[in-house]
């Protein structure tokens, strides 16, 4: 599968700084881990990298869903 952009680049789409919802707040607080690996697509090094360094993220479902999404997105 081809994406046309990175995992970071979809979930910045969902930042709200405003809002309560979980895969919004998980965008915000991606926004300001420097070391999220930006140009990442796969999944397996993404979930990698979050539950090492994941600590902002309440649980790995919501990145579940977050990838879900963004698959979809670039259907």
């Amino acid at each position: 599968m081809i994406f046309r952009r990175s995992f970071y680049q979809y979930l910045m789409t969902q930042r709200n700084p405003n809002s309560h919802d979980e895969i919004a707040q998980f965008a915000n607080n991606a926004f300001f881990d420097h070391s999220f690996p930006k140009q990442e697509t796969d999944y397996d090094r993404l979930s990698r990298y979050l539950e090492l360094n994941g600590n902002y993220l309440p649980g790995m479902t919501i990145f579940d869903q977050a990838y879900q999404q963004y698959l979809e997105s670039e259907a």
